[in-house]
């Protein structure tokens, strides 16, 4: 027997019920991408998904340290370029480690450490409402926006600016819209009149459901609806906006609310396993309650802007298109990667324009969160409560409380001993074919190798009746039944 868990209150998921845009037809599986070896260079650069590539840029940049000038995913030939400095050709020991974990590594002009004193000094000399910059690994430089309010003299101070760092170092471009943050009234979730999208559901450090939006909208209003009229049901914790960052945690209201950790594209949902850090070159795909499911590209990354209520820091800027009500909606990738929360920029969907978006990973840093529901997969027993449908078990045996009979797919024992250590359950009872006796938090087939048929969500391929990650997710798919 399967089962849903049945829940108090369901957590609305991220961007609210919007129909998908064409970008829809790219978000399907990707089989694990190939990593080709050899000896010459060119056979050893690997292939790589985003994530991968994102996880590889990091720790080749605590490997070569100074020589690390940033990193960007070639999309096309889907490898990892590194870009570095201060090198002697092929001897240099770092780079033929980065070049041997699979990285393409070009040399540059700049350092890190001088494209940080550049944007220092545009903080110091060029901080006007309506600019940004950001750095772009591609070129080796910031690239410089202006939009169309920076004017006259506004437009001679930064331009001036720039040229001082000199034509190696910065580039400045002139943008058609207006820098805004995308925050207007309307539907979705509603505070103050006025409307944002959320992000993503997390677990905040007490382990209450919560969820993460824009900050701009965090400090807009304390309470937060899910109707433009209905009730509030959730509350503001922590906001940030401007400084460093944009970004708020909102509390859910009611405590028994399950926050899944899924984005919602209208006609089907994204399974969101992790925080990633962005990677310039990324395709990365918006959700939002105003336009719905739209895709681009990582540009730059730190990037500042200075919108008309203060300057922000520590952006991701993009080419994806946003609109007034997309604000806190979620950045994510086609792998259910989290990356970041719409925070503003120019434009709209119809002629495009610059977008920047809070990183997650810093987010959930600040205030002290988890993504998702904290590692309690669909169908786990919350509390002893809930394991199996209308179950109850409080002691964590896998037996309900009630009925006295054992709770078939009851998931991970949460608050009990390991679900099912050793068993073996080929039928699907709940009850080890071994000993008769029936299997602590055991679900369908928890331990014979791995197959979930009652949309628990984990895979146990060590036989120890545990998914391997903890986080309640198929080992194997990242898919769960929707809830």
């Amino acid at each position: 027997m399967s089962h849903k868990r049945v829940t108090k209150r369901k957590a609305i998921i991220a961007a609210g019920g919007v129909a998908a845009l064409g970008a829809a037809a790219i978000l399907l599986p990707q089989a694990n991408a190939s990593q080709d070896g050899g000896s010459n260079d060119a056979a050893a650069v690997k292939t790589l998904k985003a994530g991968d590539a994102s996880d590889l840029a990091s720790q080749l940049e605590k490997l070569l340290g100074d020589a690390f000038a940033g990193s960007y995913y070639d999309s096309e030939g889907q490898q990892l370029v590194v870009n570095v400095v201060n090198v002697s050709g092929d001897e240099n020991n770092v780079i033929v480690q980065a070049k041997k974990a699979g990285a393409k590594v070009r040399e540059v002009e700049n350092s890190t450490a001088e494209l940080e004193a550049a944007a220092k000094t545009l903080k110091t000399e060029a901080t006007i409402t309506g600019t940004a910059w950001a750095v772009d690994p591609k070129t080796n430089k910031i690239l410089v926006t202006a939009d169309s309010t920076v004017t006259g003299n506004k437009w001679d101070q930064i331009e001036s600016t720039v040229k001082t760092l000199g034509s190696g170092v910065a580039t400045i471009q002139k943008s058609a819209g207006t820098f805004t943050t995308k925050v207007a009234g309307g539907d979705a979730i509603f505070g103050g009149g006025a409307r944002c999208s959320l992000g993503f559901n997390v677990t905040a450090g007490d382990g209450s459901p919560a969820f993460l939006t824009a900050g701009h909208c965090g400090v807009a209003a304390e309470q937060w609806s899910d109707s433009e009229d209905g009730e509030p049901i959730a509350t503001v914790d922590q906001a940030t906006f401007p400084g460093d960052g944009d970004f708020a945690l909102v509390k859910y209201d009611d405590p028994a609310t399950v926050a899944a950790s899924e984005v919602n594209l209208g006609d089907q949902t994204l399974q969101i396993t992790q925080a990633a850090e962005a990677t310039v070159g990324t395709q990365v795909f918006r959700m939002g309650s105003t336009t719905g499911l739209n895709d681009g590209q990582v540009l730059g990354l730190d990037a500042t802007v200075n919108y008309p209520e203060g300057t922000v820091t520590g952006l991701i800027q993009t080419d994806v298109c946003a609109e007034p009500g997309d604000s806190g909606g979620s950045l994510f990738t086609q792998d259910g990667l989290a990356i970041g929360l719409t925070s503003g920029g120019s434009g709209d969907c119809t002629v495009g324009g610059e977008t920047f978006f809070q990183p997650v990973t810093t987010a959930l840093e600040a205030v002290g969160a988890t993504l998702g529901d904290g590692g309690i997969g669909a169908g786990d027993a919350v509390g002893g409560e809930e394991a199996g449908a209308g179950a109850v078990d409080e002691n964590g045996d896998g037996i309900d409380d009630q009925t006295g009979e054992a709770i078939v797919g009851g998931g991970d024992a949460v608050g009990g001993e390991e679900a099912g250590a050793g068993a073996v359950d080929e039928n699907g009872d709940g009850i080890d074919d071994q000993t008769g006796e029936a299997i602590e938090g055991g679900g369908e087939q928890a331990a014979d190798g791995g197959v979930d048929e009652n949309a628990d969500g984990g895979v146990d391929e060590t036989g120890d009746g545990q998914d391997e990650t903890g986080n309640g997710q198929d080992d194997g798919s990242g898919v769960n039944e929707s809830h």
